[in-house]
């Protein structure tokens, strides 16, 4: 049994239907997939935003505290050198007087 012209043209009108709703098919189904990714993109970028700030609020919890806790520590530090250093002014002001005072009882001895 061979084919007619006729079934021949059938087939290729019944292949080229079926290639064209295959075609639209295929567009549909690109088209939702790239909406889909569009959709994915958005919330990644939202929920890389949101871990971004909340990153950011924790290490500046981290540098008040730290900046907190130094500054707890440097005033009475800072406080405790002031103190000593003034000790160190007075301490060295009556050496020099003590010194004075030698050189002036060793001057009167050696005359």
């Amino acid at each position: 049994m061979s084919l007619t012209d006729q079934d021949r043209s059938w087939i290729a009108e019944q292949l080229r239907e079926m290639q064209t709703r295959i075609a639209e098919q295929l567009g549909e189904m690109q088209a939702g997939i790239a909406g889909q990714l569009r959709e994915v993109e958005t919330r990644s970028a939202e929920q890389l935003r949101e871990m971004e700030t909340r990153f950011e609020m924790r290490i500046e919890r981290v540098e008040t505290t730290l900046l907190t806790e130094f500054h707890k520590w440097a005033s009475p530090a800072e406080a405790r050198a002031r103190t000593r250093a003034a000790v160190l002014r007075v301490t060295d002001l009556e050496m020099e007087q003590l010194s004075h005072r030698v050189k002036a009882l060793e001057d009167r001895k050696a005359s």
